[in-house]
């Protein structure tokens, strides 16, 4: 419930600290007072929109902060806990505005956007009023309510999410499924490339070795005469060669015994020259042992180079990259396989949650159809009790034309009324007055007191346009509200003033230069001079205060 609302420069207050407990709170002034800047106030906290206009002319911002304690309210703690805001102390819901325009929300401590505001005030708070507070008009609300009376909240839930379940799924075979001809031809595509290339079965370095292969081939006649010739240069012209002038200098040198320095060091280098040219002599005649000049085996080597030349130009990349692009296109038929399981699995699941949700669905509607005129029964009763006599309601289920879930489940919940005898029964935002309306959501909210989830109930004037009696009567319902939970309700009629647990007198001071509002906590001799005030006027006679007494006395004992 809420136990603390702090205001600071919003409107023409300037400060005002309200602690709050349970039960019935009635909250009373004069007219311009500023009773309902309080509630505006805290509409602010719960996520209404605001304006710089708001701010109290002189200061820079205004900072509103509501307390809320959560140990009867396990949604709001879930609401938290997933969002990491919990705490161990209330919940505190704070709104700044600048004279700028800007505004700031926060919840314990962490800013946190308008919506999420709002989404958690409507967890801890409802306020019934002639603005847009007035959530007995919205088709969601009359759900909830009927759910609430019926008992059947959780298998409401489990609708709806049974709902979201099938239209994800539905959804994702949706995406896999609107490709259904395209990927059938891509998946031909790619299986007949992919065969392409695994006939071809390129080694790893088959393509380099053919390239080196046929450039050695196609210069063959040019290859083994140069060959030969630096054979003939280096070891078998007779007229002299490479290694017989070697070995003829190296045996000069030996003549001199021990060479030392740079002579001994050009002994060493022309042995090693001997050596190596040994060695090239070796590996030339190897080569030319081994060359095959075949024409047979070029015409094949070019064949096969051709083949993946082909290919390679086919798919527009480089021969070099025939190899990776085979992994991808293997991987790509690999995920169109996936994707025609994927669609056989999703067409399974789809069609379980249909019946998982058809299932619950009725469970729902067979719950809320017996529900509902019982409720309608029990707030027409009421609604003749608080001075609308012949007045009907009615609950009517539409039937979803939907063919596909809904998250509400198979039927729309709409709640009708007849004001006054004579008139048809009519959607309750077309046929009722503000007060109407008021009275209207007093009644329901009376009957579905004991099984709402939100706790702190806010009436702004429902006693507009009754009197006498029906007022008396209107009291003494919020007054059984207050002793189920917590009601703030801003009246102008003494009957329902007496009937509160607490009393708050919401008055002007008026100081040398400004005019703020203050609230009084009024007890004992202050209440019943208020009360006597609301009976009779400025002026206290003895009668009001009586009478004042009387009443207050009545309801404490009732």
């Amino acid at each position: 419930m809420l136990v603390h609302l702090s205001v600071h420069n919003y409107a023409i207050v300037e400060h005002l600290d309200l602690e709050l407990n349970g039960g019935m709170s009635v909250i009373t002034g004069e007219t311009g007072a500023g009773k309902s800047i309080m509630l505006d106030a805290l509409g602010l906290t719960l996520g209404d929109r605001a304006d710089s206009g708001v701010v109290r002319p002189g200061a820079d911002k205004a900072d509103i902060l509501a307390s809320f304690d959560l140990g009867d309210i396990p949604e709001a703690r879930a609401w938290l806990a997933e969002r990491d805001l919990d705490n161990d102390g209330p919940c505190i819901l704070r709104r700044v505005i600048t004279a700028e325009g800007r505004s700031r929300g926060y919840i314990n401590g962490s800013p946190c956007p308008q919506g999420d505001l709002k989404a958690l005030g409507e967890l801890l708070i409802d306020i019934h009023n002639q603005h847009e507070h007035q959530s007995l008009l919205k088709p969601e609300t009359h759900r909830r309510l009927l759910d609430e009376y019926a008992g059947s909240q959780e298998l409401a839930r489990q609708v709806q999410l049974a709902a979201q379940r099938w239209r994800q799924t539905r959804q994702e075979l949706e995406r896999l499924s609107s490709a259904g001809d395209e990927q059938c031809a891509r998946h031909q595509l790619l299986s007949y490339q992919l065969e392409e290339l695994d006939n071809l079965a390129l080694g790893e370095t088959e393509l380099e070795q053919l390239e080196q292969d046929h450039k050695a081939l196609a210069n063959a006649e040019s290859l083994l005469s140069t060959c030969r010739l630096v054979l003939e240069q280096c070891s078998e012209n007779d007229a002299g060669n490479v290694l017989s002038a070697l070995t003829s200098s190296l045996q000069r040198l030996s003549t001199f015994n021990s060479p030392q320095g740079a002579l001994g060091e050009a002994v060493n280098l022309l042995a090693s020259a001997q050596i190596q040219v040994e060695e090239a002599v070796g590996e030339l005649n190897r080569f030319l042992d081994h060359f095959d000049a075949d024409p047979a085996r070029q015409q094949l080597l070019e064949e096969r180079l051709d083949t993946i030349y082909t290919l390679a130009r086919k798919h527009r990349i480089q021969p070099s990259e025939l190899a990776a692009l085979q992994q991808q296109l293997f991987e790509e038929l690999e995920n169109l396989n996936a994707d025609d399981q994927a669609v056989e699995r999703l067409s399974e699941e789809l069609s379980a949650y249909a019946r998982h949700y058809q299932e619950k669905a009725h469970e729902l509607s067979t719950l809320r159809h017996d529900a509902a005129g019982q409720l309608a029964s029990a707030v027409e009763i009421e609604m003749q009790r608080l001075g609308m006599p012949g007045g009907r309601f009615n609950i009517e289920l539409h039937g979803a034309n939907a063919a596909d879930p809904q998250p509400q489940g198979l039927e729309q919940v709409e709640f009708l009324v007849s004001a006054n005898p004579g008139q048809p029964l009519k959607a309750l935002a077309k046929v009722a007055s503000g007060g109407e309306l008021s009275r209207i959501s007093l009644a329901i909210q009376v009957i579905t007191a004991q099984t709402s989830r939100v706790p702190t109930l806010v009436f702004d004037e429902v006693d507009v346009g009754i009197g006498g009696p029906t007022a008396e009567v209107v009291g003494q319902l919020l007054r059984r509200l207050g002793e189920r939970g917590q009601v703030l309700t801003v009246t102008h009629l003494p009957q329902v003033a007496a009937q509160g647990h607490q009393h708050l007198f919401v008055h002007k001071a008026r100081g040398s230069d400004a005019t703020r509002t203050a609230v009084a906590n009024l007890d004992g001799s202050g209440r019943i001079e208020e009360i006597a005030r609301m009976l009779g006027g400025v002026d206290l006679t003895e009668e009001s205060l009586a009478h004042a007494r009387q009443m207050v006395s009545t309801a404490a004992n009732a």
